[in-house]
């Protein structure tokens, strides 16, 4: 199971080979233009061209969109943690619809993705300052934390000692259902059971502690996911423009993890 955002783009799915287009040069036929030595000579030395040239995805623009990104999410969310952190609610259900619309969309949107990072910073720094109100010092903490999460993601992927196999996928598959259900049995309970703490009964507590955990390394798990399926559409020869989609696929994971880890750590250092 691939992260939706990649899933969606046949492009990151399978490798694909392809066969580089070779040039003919006709000698003799009519209409057929000849090449002399000299042509020859400067099409052989000419250095070979690059994927950027080419227009095809390198590693270098998906660091930089993920980069431009995160750098957005970051601005809007000081700016809102200082100015308005009661418009968390406005930005969680706008960037819920983009991350949507992104999600279905078959060719990549740059302004509707950076609009999606732009409601995620809105939601996310108004969220963050009301638990730092509370809990001084627990944003920094998850910041950290998910920085770490993600720099053992990728060690782990780039080292080779976890592979995207079709097993992994299908293990993968299984718990973020279960994860899903488990959540969404969560939501009810805090809707009609009047719990008041804000986490619902099953995302409380020791209990609340371990699915959080368990949703950390499901995020993690989907981080090498998402590394692999970069990965392919590099080494396929994609289009550079599908950088966005990959960009926009790790900044989804990287909320998603950052939430979860602040959750643990509000947890942990509650009453």
């Amino acid at each position: 199971m691939a992260n939706p955002i990649f899933n969606n783009s046949p492009v990151f799915q399978d490798p694909v080979q392809r066969k580089g287009q070779r040039s003919t040069v006709s000698y003799g036929t009519a209409g057929a233009q000849v090449a002399d030595a000299a042509t020859l000579d400067q099409m052989y030395d000419a250095p070979a061209a690059t994927t950027r040239e080419t227009g095809r995805l390198t590693y270098d623009d998906v660091i930089m969109k993920t980069a431009g990104l995160l750098a957005i999410l970051v601005v809007t969310g000081a700016a809102t943690w200082v100015l308005a952190p009661g418009l968390w609610i406005f930005g969680a259900i706008v960037g819920l619809v983009l991350g949507l619309v992104n999600a279905f969309k078959k060719q990549p949107s740059p302004p509707l993705i950076m609009l999606y990072a732009a409601a995620q910073g809105v939601f996310l720094g108004g969220l963050s300052a009301f638990y730092e109100a509370r809990f001084e010092g627990i944003v920094g903490q998850a910041v950290l934390a998910t920085l770490s999460v993600f720099a053992v993601s990728l060690f782990l992927f780039k080292s080779g000692r976890v592979r995207v196999t079709p097993k992994f996928q299908r293990v993968l598959l299984v718990a973020m259902v279960g994860y899903l259900a488990y959540s969404l049995i969560n939501v009810v309970f805090m809707l009609f059971g009047n719990t008041g703490d804000g986490y619902g009964p099953m995302r409380s507590g020791p209990l609340g502690v371990v699915i959080g955990l368990i949703a950390v390394v499901l995020a993690a798990a989907m981080l090498i996911v998402d590394f692999d399926s970069i990965k392919r559409g590099v080494e396929a020869g994609v289009p550079a423009k599908l950088a966005w989609t990959a960009a926009f696929g790790l900044v989804v994971t990287l909320v998603w993890l950052y939430l979860e880890l602040l959750r643990i750590f509000a947890i942990l250092r509650g009453d």
